[in-house]
């Protein structure tokens, strides 16, 4: 009886990059299902298991970021690769932050592309053993299955919104922040709460810095934002 085979789910309203996908995915010994829509990319995870989706952002009706947060808020574990020709940065921090693992901008090499998709595949079988993929920062520890932060082996309970903003934190050490971005990314609005944004630094500094009055960690960078540093 043949093995069966790892099945990846293509969303993509281009049937050209379709096809381009579609051809990658089959060349590197994988099944693969297609799906024109984020509407019927939903209606097909909801009856079939993927091992991975990969997914445009930019489509009509239901765009690939409200497929992405959809799935999360279903409790939805498949691992998600976004295939974008968005190239922003934002863009990039926005999918990884709502639940994406990866995002490959167009065009891209089907040889890495090919090489992403079968790793994080096993990365994510391997994960049902209990093996979260931990991000370590200084004294920090984010286990990023489960969203558990740790500092120095003592956990540190967050918020929904605190556990974003620090994850982003520590995807992105040492990069200064606007408060702009920051809103968009841990928020999803486009129209600025200052007062929002600094409640929620002083929330997080209160929980995780040796001298909150004095940050180590979390840094005003005068006029620009802020910095995550270890």
């Amino acid at each position: 009886m043949a093995e069966k085979r790892d099945l990846v789910l293509i969303v993509d309203d281009d049937e050209a990059v379709q096809s381009v996908l579609y051809k990658v995915i089959r060349s590197n010994g994988l099944e693969t299902q297609l799906a024109s829509s984020g509407e019927q990319a939903l209606e097909l995870v909801a009856h079939n298991h993927f091992d991975l989706i990969l997914l445009d952002v930019n489509m009509h009706g239901m765009d690939g970021f409200a497929v992405i947060r959809t799935l999360r808020q279903w409790g939805t574990k498949t691992p998600i690769i976004i295939v974008s020709g968005r190239q922003e940065d934002y863009d990039t921090l926005y999918g990884l932050d709502i639940g994406a693992d990866d995002y490959v901008t167009k065009p891209f090499n089907p040889v890495v592309l090919g090489a992403k998709v079968k790793a994080l595949i096993r990365r994510s079988k391997g994960n049902i053993s209990g093996n979260d993929p931990i991000i370590a920062a200084g004294p920090f520890r984010y286990h990023t299955q489960t969203l558990r932060l740790h500092k120095d082996g003592r956990e540190i309970i967050l918020s929904s919104k605190e556990n974003a903003m620090m994850k982003l934190f520590l995807d992105n050490i040492n990069r200064i922040f606007p408060r702009e971005l920051i809103y968009e990314l841990v928020w999803g609005e486009d129209i600025v709460d200052d007062n929002a944004i600094m409640v929620y630094i002083n929330r997080l500094r209160q929980k995780i810095e040796d001298d909150p009055a004095k940050p180590r960690y979390i840094q005003t960078v005068r006029g620009l934002g802020y910095r995550f540093v270890v």
